[in-house]
């Protein structure tokens, strides 16, 4: 019977220790994580923002991401009713023309929101018929509203001095000294093909189809089809003529940003590479310069560029080429410290002088990253010019901006935001067919 070696008394204690470490370690680092959560949900007041949180109003701006309202407004001094989808004059129903929900008779203007829900304008005021409430009455008493409602009063019912305001899942309901509104919701993009005025609004596919093939001429001048495509092309609403145009300005700007920086970083990335230029002082500095380029954000040099030449979107492309110039000046001087000197060696016992070495031994083994990160960048671009172009004032970034401003246009929001990404998807889909037809031949 053979015994085990006796194990050394320093071998044990250095094991010991290192299991000792590890057993420190595998709580020390969860415990440390932890406590940077803590600190960090306390710096930035984490209960306070849930607290502050309105949820409500986040509802009602995610519904109308995917909804519209129609105002139905009264003037209550003039008497004057309006009925307008979002509010605008450019959504306003015309004179005799009315959605199927609302009936007017003489003084008397009647809202059928649905599910028994009924707002009713008269010459004493107001009504608010809500199912398994009752009915909530308003009435001006010396030019205030007054509310006769059962009791008690539901929170969402809210009563001031000179307001009176009602939120149902039907829609909603405001009454003040200047005027009474009513606010219906309705799944969809209303008035996305045709306005109101046009002559093809509210008519079927196959009613339009047949106008565009064999119907007879709305206006004389132009044909049915082409009628259609203008009025759908200039759609005062959603402006898809305008939309299209700030589409092509972004993909226009991160195209002639991305560009303009691989021209600018090409013959750059030689002087910064260590086998092109043998002087490192002057190496040294051209990296110093891409490393200032491209540690300064981009957003950043958009505000000074935006400063110095004012806004547009050629600020926005000046902006990219900056930023990317560091960036492909890096990466491009990296892909040339690493060729093969065998290649320009073969091309160089030709008599070939530096630039045709350049040109036939050099730039050859580049392209294939070259273009990688051009296309790369290209894509990415796409993206940040939408940014850009909120700052500058072009692009759909500006679009973007100004209906986020508002917030009464949410549809408009979402559907600028589908555009965005259509665009990305397509850039993305664009440089990937690109990079296999350029480089994989």
């Amino acid at each position: 019977m053979t015994t085990a070696p006796a194990v050394p008394p320093e071998l044990a204690e250095t094991v010991t220790r290192g299991f000792a470490r590890k057993r420190r370690l595998a709580f020390a680092i969860p415990a440390a994580i932890i406590a940077y959560l803590v600190y960090a949900a306390i710096s930035f007041d984490i209960a306070g923002l849930a607290q502050r949180a309105r949820f409500d109003n986040a509802a009602i701006l995610l519904s109308d991401f995917w909804s519209h309202k129609t105002h139905v407004t009264r003037d209550n001094r003039s008497g004057k009713m309006v009925v307008a989808i979002e509010g605008e004059a450019k959504g306003t129903y015309p004179e005799g023309m009315l959605p199927d929900w609302v009936t007017v008779a003489g003084t008397t203007t009647t809202i059928d929101l649905g599910a028994g829900h009924v707002v009713t304008y008269d010459d004493r005021g107001a009504s608010f018929e809500v199912p398994g409430y009752g009915t909530i009455d308003i009435r001006p008493v010396d030019g205030k509203p007054v509310l006769t409602a059962p009791e008690p009063i539901p929170d969402w019912i809210s009563v001031s001095a000179n307001k009176v305001s009602v939120t149902t899942d039907a829609g909603r309901f405001s009454y003040s000294r200047a005027k009474v509104e009513t606010f219906k919701y309705e799944p969809g993009w209303e008035l996305w093909f045709f306005t109101l005025d046009s002559p093809f609004y509210g008519k079927g596919f196959g009613e339009l189809a047949a106008l565009a093939t064999t119907g007879a001429r709305i206006d004389p001048d132009r044909s049915n089809l082409g009628h259609m495509i203008s009025d759908f092309w200039t759609n005062r609403m959603w402006r898809h003529g305008d939309v299209a145009w700030a589409i092509f300005e972004t993909m226009l700007m991160a195209f002639l940003g991305t560009m303009t920086a691989a021209i600018i970083a090409l013959p750059l990335s030689f002087l910064a590479a260590r086998n092109f230029m043998a002087l490192g002082i002057f190496r040294g500095a051209v990296r110093r310069v891409f490393d200032f380029i491209r540690g300064v954000d981009g957003l950043i040099w958009t505000i000074i560029l935006s400063r110095a030449f004012g806004p547009g979107p050629m600020t926005g492309a000046i902006a990219i080429a900056i930023t990317d110039s560091g960036s492909f000046g890096k990466t491009f001087s990296e892909a040339l410290e690493n060729i093969d000197e065998k290649q320009v060696e073969g091309v160089r016992s030709t008599g070939a002088n530096a630039l045709l070495r350049a040109r036939f031994g050099v730039i050859p083994q580049i392209t294939p990253v070259l273009l990688s990160q051009v296309l790369y960048y290209l894509e990415s671009n796409t993206r940040s010019a939408t940014v850009i172009g909120a700052i500058v004032g072009g692009g759909i970034g500006l679009l973007l901006t100004q209906a986020i401003i508002t917030q009464k246009d949410w549809e408009e929001v979402a559907y600028y935001m589908l555009l965005v990404v259509l665009m990305v998807m397509l850039m993305d889909s664009l440089s990937g067919w690109l990079r296999r037809r350029l480089i994989k031949g």
